[in-house]
């Protein structure tokens, strides 16, 4: 069993993969009998930091605050998976300090690909100025200048993105091949 915990830190544009890419390696290192909590963005927002807007301050709170919880999860033995947009570097980098062993993972997604899959329409109705403060549209985005993983779902099936981010963690003893139990066949 992982007796030192660490945040899983995924960062990307709204549609870019963060939340199936968090749930997929859950459940690997679940299937690992690893100690596992996702942070989701959208959940957070709605559960613990109700009454924010999308403001630069008030996005920072935010992801201070998922910062904040991951770090106490981690500092328990359990792996912490954020999964938030989280735009600003600053931000990332203060809650790199804060949590102690942290894994930034960039899921990256051209806006052309973003908007051409986005079945809400978001993308679109930003791009027109129906939505105000978009993240990556009217809002910025600051993509990570040197994550310690990065992978495109572009490019790359979940699954494909899966075995880079295990792949990565293995190499960097992070979590052990067969840690736990036996891997599943990702």
């Amino acid at each position: 069993m992982n007796d030192l915990g660490c945040v899983l830190w995924f960062t990307g544009l709204s549609g870019s993969g963060k939340s199936t890419l968090s749930r997929l390696i859950e459940n690997e290192l679940r299937n690992r009998n690893l100690n596992v909590e996702v942070l989701d963005g959208d959940e957070v927002r709605e559960n613990l930091s109700k009454g924010l807007g999308f403001s630069k301050e008030d996005r920072d709170t935010n992801i201070r605050r998922i910062g904040y919880v991951a770090k106490l999860l981690s500092r328990n033995g359990t792996i912490a998976i954020t999964a938030a947009i989280s735009p600003y570097a600053d931000v990332r980098r203060q809650c790199r300090a804060m949590c102690g062993k942290f894994v930034e993972i960039h899921t990256d997604c051209s806006i052309e690909e973003l908007t051409r899959r986005d079945v809400k329409g978001l993308y679109a109705k930003a791009i027109s100025g129906e939505i105000k403060n978009f993240t990556g549209i009217s809002d910025p985005y600051e993509p990570p200048e040197s994550p310690e993983i990065r992978v495109n779902s572009e490019t790359q099936t979940p699954e494909e993105s899966l075995q880079v981010i295990l792949d990565w963690l293995e190499e960097n003893s992070v979590i052990s091949a067969f840690e736990g139990g036996e891997p599943s066949t990702a």
